[in-house]
C-alpha cells in the first residue's frame, strides 16, 4: 500500500510539473507585445499596380485588387495571423473587365510579407521585408495565414503586404 502511494505521488508531482512548464510556457507567448493589429487592409489600387512605383521596395500585382475584409496581429517575437476575406481582382477596373476575371482570385496561395524600416551593421537605415511560406487561398480570395517570422532589429513603421508568391503585393495594412 505505501509502495503504491509513493509511485502515486511521485506519479502526480512529474504530471503537475509538465502542466506547469506548459502553462507557463503558453503565458509567455501570451506576453508578448503587440507591434501591429489591424482591422483593415487595402488592395492595391492604380498608380501603385505594376513595378512603375513600388512601396517599400515591393511591385504592386499586374491588375487593381479589391479586399472586403481583413484583420490581423504581429507579435514583437515574429508570431503573425492574418485573416483574408475577399481579395480578389477588382471586378470595377476597365482592364479587369475586359478579361472577364473581375471579382476573382487566381493565385492558388498567397504569402505575407512584413516589411520594417530598420538598419544594417554600420548603423544606416534600410528597408527590411521578412516573408512567410506560401499559404493556400480560394478562388473567392479567402485565406488565413499562421506563421512565425524572423523579426529585424529593430522593426520600426511595419507595413504588412499580402502578395503572390512571386512578392508582388495584393494588398497591404490600410484603408
Amino acid at each position: 500500500m505505501k509502495k503504491y502511494f509513493l509511485v502515486s505521488l511521485a506519479l502526480v508531482m512529474i504530471l503537475s510539473t509538465f502542466a506547469m512548464a506548459a502553462s507557463i510556457s503558453t503565458r509567455a507567448a501570451a506576453d508578448q507585445p503587440t507591434i501591429l493589429e489591424f482591422n483593415t487592409m487595402t488592395g492595391v489600387s492604380r498608380p501603385y499596380t505594376g513595378a512603375a512605383n513600388p512601396i517599400r521596395n515591393l511591385s504592386g500585382g499586374g491588375l487593381p485588387w479589391v479586399i472586403r475584409f481583413a484583420q490581423g496581429e504581429l507579435k514583437a517575437n515574429g508570431k503573425l495571423e492574418i485573416t483574408i476575406r475577399g481579395l480578389v481582382l477588382d471586378p470595377k477596373d476597365p482592364d479587369v473587365i475586359a478579361r472577364g476575371i473581375g471579382g476573382t482570385n487566381p493565385s492558388p496561395t498567397f504569402m505575407a510579407i512584413v516589411s520594417c524600416l530598420s538598419k544594417d551593421t554600420s548603423g544606416n537605415p534600410v528597408t527590411t521585408n521578412v516573408s512567410t511560406a506560401q499559404f493556400p487561398t480560394s478562388k473567392t480570395g479567402n485565406a488565413k495565414i499562421e506563421a512565425s517570422i524572423q523579426l529585424p532589429k529593430p522593426c520600426i513603421a511595419p507595413i504588412i503586404f499580402i502578395t503572390s508568391p512571386t512578392g508582388a503585393w495584393f494588398a497591404a495594412n490600410g484603408f
